[in-house]
């Protein structure tokens, strides 16, 4: 198990932080495994992550061979897998390693940030290829489309930006500032793809930097642990991955969102709620934050009309920012429109996805519309998730504030059709600074990132057709299930064999120790 989680400055035992104890044993080398694999999948990348087609790199003889040959291919694959999955022992490790989660924890934690995500930095865009819908998004702006109503298929050439295709008619789902945060990087680089990557994990950093700095102090104000809530999400491969090898905005969103919410809790709304609202029109999903943080402002014993007030105060700043921005390039609330487009995909993973497959397929073995059946199920699906915000909004102890918004936010990701693991990534700082005990909930976390990192190591791999050739055979369906298979197996490994990790995802005799949810 990971080590007992004291409030901030006690130790495991509760003696004196000045016990010849040392905090970390020996965090080099978990720093050490951490690096070397988050440096194979920089270097698998290069054969497997997502390049445009218009990309210049695409003519350099290394890329050449590693992106075109089927033993470039397979080398790329391996070293993946097999490094997505080192990253999720390190980490694991790292937190093994913890005798007292102080001081030194959290220096081992931000080295790891710093060791881990570096390498990233410089990859190629990988498990999703979001970065270059921003690329021509971005173009959009600067040419002087609307984006909230077209699609970058109005662009010449459009397919040479390397979106997905379902980019090609959709509209933009996204707020006013991360349009202008696009169209700057677009303009900068002048469409340059490597140039606006690295632009764009800049962006993603900023996010990033905010997480780590407001997660500790959101857990402070809970009573928790701030350096293990640091290690459970900032030094967290799927924090790592998705924020920085996959470039996604959700990074700047929930950065800006904790340090809204953080200032909100400590009596300074009018900037809290700026930063929240900032974070809004990074990607609108954190609207949802609003009324609860109505509810912060109206204190503690507050009655209902005062609640009441309180919540159209915060409506009202809020959305008259958002106006205000909308105004500047007179776009408006277009993003409303781009909101509808996720909602019709789903995934078998999802639990509402699978409920709606399995309508589907029953549905359909009958003569019925199976998938207008299915689509029953995921409106069923958003229904109950508004249920359940209501529920937290309305209901619950003013101590458990931030949980509350936890939990309503968990409804809005857990109740839809589709789940990407980047979603997964918004709520566990939510729930690291509200409390993860280190029982059942800390071993769904890791069964969690395990699923989770396999499943993107598998899913979105960029090979060729092509290499469908007599010797090995390396079609796209037979290389991500090579890199399923590999990084399956890494992952039984660390749960059933591996005798330092194998005891995080079995059931411990000893009690739990840790504080209880706050």
């Amino acid at each position: 198990m990971t080590a007992p989680v004291p409030a901030a400055g006690k130790t495991a035992a509760g003696t004196s932080p000045a016990a010849p104890l040392a905090e970390v044993d020996n965090a080099r080398s978990p720093l050490l495994a951490g690096f070397v694999g988050s440096h194979f999948m920089a270097i698998g990348s290069l054969g497997v992550g997502w390049l445009a087609p218009a990309s210049e790199l695409r003519r350099v003889p290394l890329f050449i061979w590693m992106r075109t040959e089927a033993v470039g291919v397979a080398l790329c694959i391996v070293l993946l897998a097999v490094g997505g999955m080192l990253l999720v022992r390190a980490w694991l490790r790292l937190g093994q390693r913890v005798r007292v989660w102080g001081a030194e924890a959290r220096k081992a934690t931000l080295q790891a940030v710093v060791l881990w995500g570096l390498p990233l930095m410089f990859s190629v865009p990988l498990f999703s290829r979001d970065v270059y819908a921003y690329i021509g998004q971005g173009r959009l702006m600067v040419e002087g489309f609307n984006p909230y109503e077209n699609g970058i298929s109005a662009l010449s050439n459009y397919f040479q930006l390397g979106a997905d295709k379902m980019w090609t008619e959709a509209p933009v789902p996204y707020g006013q500032l991360f349009l202008w945060i696009e169209q700057f990087v677009v303009w900068s680089t002048n469409v340059h793809p490597e140039a606006s990557i690295m632009l764009f994990r800049v962006a993603a950093l900023i996010g990033v930097v905010l997480c780590i700095i407001y997660v500790p102090k959101l857990a402070d104000l809970h009573g928790v642990n701030p350096h293990r809530a640091l290690w459970l999400t900032a030094a967290n491969p799927l924090f790592l991955t998705n924020f920085i090898a996959s470039v996604h905005n959700d990074a700047l969103m929930i950065g800006l969102a904790l340090a809204g919410l953080y200032y909100c809790a400590t009596r300074r709304v009018i900037f809290g709620l700026v930063l929240v609202t900032l974070s809004i029109s990074v990607k609108p999903i954190t609207i949802v934050f609003l009324p609860f943080i109505g509810l912060l402002w109206a204190g503690k014993d507050a009655g209902w009309p005062r609640k009441f007030v309180f919540w159209a105060l915060t409506a009202g700043i809020s959305l008259g920012l958002l106006y205000a921005m909308s105004m500047v390039n007179g776009f408006g609330f277009g993003w409303i429109n781009g909101l509808s487009a996720p909602g019709s995909i789903w995934i078998w993973y999802a639990p509402v996805g699978l409920m709606g497959l399995v309508v589907a397929s029953i549905s359909n073995a009958f003569g019925l519309d199976g998938w207008g059946l299915a689509k029953w199920v995921y409106d069923a699906g958003k229904l109950l998730a508004v249920g359940i915000i209501a529920w937290q909004i309305f209901r619950g102890d003013y101590d458990r504030l931030i949980r509350r918004l936890t939990l309503a936010f968990a409804a809005v990701v857990v109740l839809a059709p589709m789940i990407q693991s980047w979603y997964v990534v918004w709520l566990i700082p939510l729930f690291a600074v509200t409390g993860i005990r280190d029982d059942w909930q800390v071993k769904a976390l890791y069964f969690i990132v395990s699923f989770f990192m396999v499943y993107a190591i598998s899913d979105q791999l960029e090979v060729f057709p092509y290499l469908q050739t007599a010797d090995l055979g390396l079609a796209l369906a037979l290389a991500r299930n090579a890199a399923a298979i590999i990084a399956l197996l890494f992952a039984l490994y660390l749960i059933f064999l591996d005798p330092k990790t194998k005891m995080l995802f079995s059931k411990s005799e000893e009690p739990v120790t840790t504080r209880p949810v706050i």
